[in-house]
């Protein structure tokens, strides 16, 4: 009976945990179609890696934001197309194509299991030859 209860209980908070990173993953990819750091900045973890062309580090939320503002100011989007996501309890992704005014960028974002919430840990735009 406690093995059967035990279960029930991890299938529950993995089901919990997947509704919940979908709905992120959700407003990650409205973020992404229209280019706003505003709605993707919620989800930043303290430290994300950021990587664009011609600059790759690791920065605090607020530089973070910063970097990502001024790489959508030069970048107008125009529309983000999802290509592929997965996810495990502890972590997700979202691959997809960035597509700007200046041409198409493979994005790629990683999230990581924060308390009960995703938070982005590193987001890369590949320029697409």
């Amino acid at each position: 009976m406690k093995t059967r209860l035990f279960l029930h209980t991890a299938v529950l908070l993995l089901l919990s945990v997947f509704i919940v990173s979908f709905d992120q993953k959700d407003e990650i990819v409205a973020a992404l179609k229209t280019g706003s750091v505003d709605k993707m900045s919620p989800y930043f973890d303290q430290m994300v890696d950021v990587s664009i062309p011609g600059k790759s580090n690791s920065y605090s939320k607020g530089q973070a934001e910063l970097v990502l503002k001024d790489f959508f100011n030069m970048n107008r989007v125009k529309n983000f197309e999802l290509q592929h996501s997965g996810s495990n309890p502890s972590s997700n992704f979202i691959i997809g194509k960035l597509v700007t005014a200046n041409g198409e960028f493979r994005t790629t974002v990683y999230m990581r299991l924060r308390g009960d919430k995703q938070m982005i840990q590193g987001i890369e735009f590949e320029p697409k030859r």
